[in-house]
């Protein structure tokens, strides 16, 4: 189950659910009710519990996997900020935004003691957000935005960012990324290409397709894997793949048997 407030969000799921496309569009803060959050980019992984309060940075790719507790549901509060009222925020202070910075795309926030009595307080008003509130939640927004840089001001540096990606080095990033499941037109963004140019480039790096170079490179790491003794199961997901039929198929096809065979 999942309530889509405007810009707050109360979840709730009663198995694990782990996010299918992997790329974050919004800066969130976010607090965990019950139950687990596991949260990944690819440098970075750490798990945040019940009380646990985090800043999700927006353009990132990242992997989410949420986990029911032993004897509760799990269960999160988000408060979305949107670039059109950040930017309204960010000329109100007259602010100028320094160099981008090169941040992990979450930070760690639990520590910050007023930030979780306000996220706290949020679960007294769901009724009123739920009933589509816009002015109580505009004013949440902006208090929890004042609390956050009350705690850090360089935070501005990363949430007034609402700027596209500039243009970086292709190759290098999608050695990095390739395992995470996004769609060609993100990759294209996050490097600050069109897909045509992306798609262009691509092929001049790797001599191949975009398509073609994700499916034989997730492939590749996925034999290395089962080779060391991993399951099917448990490495499918993280590698990118859909699901577990898609998985074995294509390994099939590629190798000549299932990866329960290797």
């Amino acid at each position: 189950m999942s309530e889509n407030i405007d810009y707050i969000n109360y979840s709730c799921y009663f198995t694990v659910f782990r996010e299918g496309e992997q790329f974050v569009s919004y800066n969130a803060l976010s607090m965990v009710i019950s139950g687990e959050m596991e949260l990944n980019d690819g440098v970075h992984r750490e798990i945040f519990r019940s009380g646990d309060v985090y800043l999700v940075r927006k353009n990132q790719l990242l992997k989410f996997l949420k986990k029911p507790g032993e004897e509760a549901e799990f269960k999160s509060l988000s408060i979305r900020f949107d670039d059109e009222m950040l930017k309204r925020m960010s000329e109100e202070e007259h602010f100028i935004l320094p160099e981008k910075l090169k941040t992990p795309a979450f930070v760690d926030v639990s520590e910050v003691t007023h930030l979780k009595y306000f996220m706290e307080s949020l679960l007294q008003y769901q009724d009123l957000l739920e009933n589509k509130s816009p002015e109580l939640a505009l004013l949440k927004q902006k208090e929890a935005l004042i609390l956050l840089f009350g705690h850090d001001q360089s935070l501005k540096n990363i949430l007034y960012d609402i700027s596209d990606p500039y243009k970086i080095d292709l190759e290098g990033f999608m050695m990095k990324n390739y395992h995470f499941n996004v769609k060609l037109d993100r990759f294209a963004y996050l490097t600050g290409r069109s897909l045509a140019t992306f798609k262009r480039d691509f092929e001049k790096a790797f001599n191949t397709t975009p398509r073609k170079w994700l499916l034989e490179k997730r492939l590749q790491e996925a034999h290395y894997l089962l080779e060391k003794g991993k399951k099917a199961t448990d490495i499918y997901l993280d590698l990118g793949f859909e699901d577990l039929s898609h998985f074995s198929f294509a390994f099939k096809k590629q190798y000549g048997l299932p990866p329960s065979r290797l």
